[in-house]
């Protein structure tokens, strides 16, 4: 109840802080699904159809600024999420709260709305009283949603409909384990109320040039760090640093190519090569083993207004230990502060199997 609480106190304060050129609307969606078998490990835990809401207050955007009019006049704003999953001794509920964009194509009707953000989940793992629970190893995590389908506004008066499939993410990213995480995949349907009468006209005075954009290359130094834990419940929690170095080159208003190294330094596997040397000699693993290792990568950026989306695909070219193979797995978000400082929050994983949630501060030149 606290969630919602201070989700209606966030919407009130951002419905009363409007300016004149944007308006907003509030959308309430049921939804119902499965929880998808991503992971053998999760089986037992899958006992009906998961079900829940989510409510989301939108604000438009009619162009007046120009990043507006090249994303087709999306919509932000926030998000938050109810969730049963249908296991009430073993997984609970969860409650998550987004940051949230929506995007539109066809003349408006097909709506992609995608969030990041935080999720509370009220049953977690425990040795004695709940050691199935495989899933969710803390009551922190990492959440990330997308909606895709129909939606029509103002069908009767400011009320209107939508309806599609709807993706929920759950993770802790191995910040503690156990962490094999869930996946709902559901059917959603709900109502849209907006919240003005009247909407201002949607801008178009970019020119016919605006396309044309180009940058000489930028060179980035990021440093990433946080903590994360093996898969081996209980061997404790580590901290680990990444340091980046890579160049861009903007192809567009929307898009940069990316090409660069990392440097891993993650302390978790130094534990884990001692734990495998002395418990799976089998396994012909030496205590000495080094820890670190170095990628390259090759990446993109999407660049919407001051945050862009990150994704960047490496090889490790140094891997003296072997975890969860050699190719890796970028994505995440950066928020830049002027035009060289950047803060980013980043997903680092292999395949589906997530390593690390990662803070990175950095520069572009």
């Amino acid at each position: 109840m606290r969630y919602l609480t201070y989700f209606l106190y966030v919407l009130c304060v951002c419905c009363f802080a409007q300016k004149k050129h944007y308006t907003s609307y509030i959308d309430v969606n049921y939804f119902k699904g499965n929880i998808a078998e991503h992971n053998s490990d999760i089986l037992h835990l899958i006992k009906g159809h998961p079900e829940g809401y989510i409510i989301s207050w939108n604000k438009k955007t009619f162009g007046f600024k120009d990043w507006e009019q090249r994303f087709n006049y999306p919509d932000y704003g926030v998000t938050y999420a109810y969730q049963n999953m249908k296991n009430p001794d073993v997984l609970g509920t969860v409650a998550s709260l987004y940051a949230h964009y929506n995007f539109y194509f066809f003349k408006r009707h097909l709506m992609f709305k995608v969030g990041q953000g935080l999720a509370y989940a009220n049953n977690i793992y425990d040795k004695e009283t709940n050691f199935r629970n495989v899933a969710y190893g803390s009551h922190i995590m990492s959440s990330t949603f997308a909606m895709l389908g129909y939606k029509k506004e103002r069908i009767f008066n400011k009320f209107g409909l939508q309806a599609g499939l709807t993706l929920i993410h759950y993770s802790n990213a191995n910040v503690k384990a156990p962490n094999t995480s869930t996946n709902t995949l559901a059917f959603n349907v709900g109502v849209t109320y907006n919240l003005n009468e009247i909407e201002p006209n949607y801008q178009q005075t970019l020119s016919d040039t605006d396309r044309k954009f180009t940058q000489p290359i930028k060179y980035n130094v990021a440093f990433r760090f946080g903590i994360n834990e093996s898969d081996v419940v209980g061997s404790g929690q580590f901290p680990f640093y990444i340091a980046s170095v890579y160049a861009d080159k903007r192809i567009n208003r929307k898009s940069a190519l990316q090409i660069g190294t990392d440097v891993f330094f993650s302390k978790f596997l130094k534990e884990l090569i001692y734990y495998k040397s002395v418990s799976f000699p089998e396994e012909d693993v030496s205590a000495d083993d080094d820890y670190k290792r170095v990628g390259i990568f090759a990446g993109h950026e999407l660049f919407v207004n001051k945050t862009s989306l990150l994704t960047q695909f490496g090889y490790y070219v140094y891997y003296p230990f072997d975890f969860e193979g050699r190719t890796y797995i970028r994505i995440g978000l950066k928020r830049y502060f002027g035009k060289t400082f950047f803060g980013a929050l980043t997903l680092k994983s292999h395949g589906a199997k997530a390593e690390a949630v990662e803070f990175g501060v950095g520069v572009r030149l």
